[in-house]
């Protein structure tokens, strides 16, 4: 897969097969509509290409209430490297950007850059300054320019209904990570480095923990105690990572912080049947099934008790992933 931004791109001769959207989490429905676009770009000797944002464009038109990320720009790309498109072409998003007009978007993008001949997008797609293009903008444009526009309905998954990132938001941040995985078709992943904590997990508790920053922009399920996998990176790409089975916390470790209600949020995974040094490195995690809140222990040796039961419900859920 080629990624490219708009200044080195170059335009496809034979032209392309289109799709625009922020595709943030990649989840099913964006494969489904991606699935297509492939499919109808070989049948039509097209190029494939989508067109994404080098971040979320409600960062920059709503930065105080923009949502939070299910994947940042480079797990967004690996993503949609396995759905097997020809190309990535990655626009800077600014202030600039979000005051273009949708009709000056297709000149620029759709026909100068990439000679669009199809255009593939969701039937609720909007476009340009205050979201004024649509798919009956588009068609009209189409037209006279040049190219097909094909719209999709959303796909949607029992249970769930339409599959849309909002919705996967809406189930990690009420710790459903089950639930959101049934909608992007993987387990929810977030990325940081390992940095020093109290250091009290080996010390104290008797459980090493790697406490990984995550940016602040990032999804993080509800506060809780989790089953999954750590994603071990270290120097490497995350496409060379190892994975080891962890009980994961996201918590404000409440036993030791009880009069502290504005305690540090912190993301911790216990590495089962582990001993190595990991501060410094990159790394994942990855939750694969919520076991239970945080909970306030009285007495130390209540939380280790509990910790260890937790490891053993870990241990037990990720053998049978």
């Amino acid at each position: 897969m080629k990624v490219v931004s708009l200044e080195d791109s170059e335009q496809p001769t034979r032209g392309s097969a289109v799709t625009i959207g922020a595709y943030d989490g990649v989840h099913l429905g964006h494969r489904q509509l991606i699935a297509q676009l492939r499919r109808l770009a070989g049948e039509r000797n097209l190029v494939s290409v989508v067109v994404t944002f080098d971040r979320h464009p409600a960062t920059v038109l709503r930065p105080g209430s923009a949502p939070p990320l299910l994947t940042d720009l480079d797990q967004k790309l690996e993503l949609l490297e396995h759905c097997g498109v020809d190309e990535v072409l990655v626009i800077h998003f600014d202030r600039a950007r979000s005051e273009e007009s949708a009709e000056d978007f297709v000149n620029e993008v759709l026909v100068r850059r990439l000679n669009a001949r199809l255009v593939v997008v969701g039937e609720n797609f909007h476009f340009g300054h205050d979201r004024r293009g649509d798919v009956a903008l588009l068609e009209a444009m189409g037209g006279s320019l040049g190219f097909e526009v094909i719209s999709l309905e959303m796909v949607d998954v029992e249970g769930h209904g339409a599959v849309s990132s909002t919705v996967v938001r809406r189930l990690i941040a009420a710790g459903d990570v089950a639930g959101a995985a049934r909608l992007l078709g993987r387990a929810h992943e977030v990325r940081g480095v390992v940095v020093s904590g109290d250091r009290r997990g080996s010390r104290v508790l008797g459980f090493p923990t790697a406490n990984v920053a995550v940016d602040a922009s990032i999804a993080l399920p509800a506060e809780g105690v989790y089953a999954g996998w750590y994603v071990r990176a270290g120097t490497g790409p995350f496409s060379q990572a190892t994975l080891h089975p962890a009980a994961i916390s996201v918590g404000r470790r409440p036993t030791f912080y009880r009069d502290r209600p504005d305690a540090q949020l912190v993301l911790e995974a216990h590495l089962l049947d582990f001993d190595d040094e990991l501060y410094g490195e990159r790394a994942g995690v990855r939750f694969e099934a919520w076991l239970h809140p945080q909970r306030e222990f009285a007495q130390v040796d209540e939380l280790v008790e509990q910790m260890r039961i937790d490891v053993a419900a870990a241990r037990a859920t990720v053998e049978a992933t």
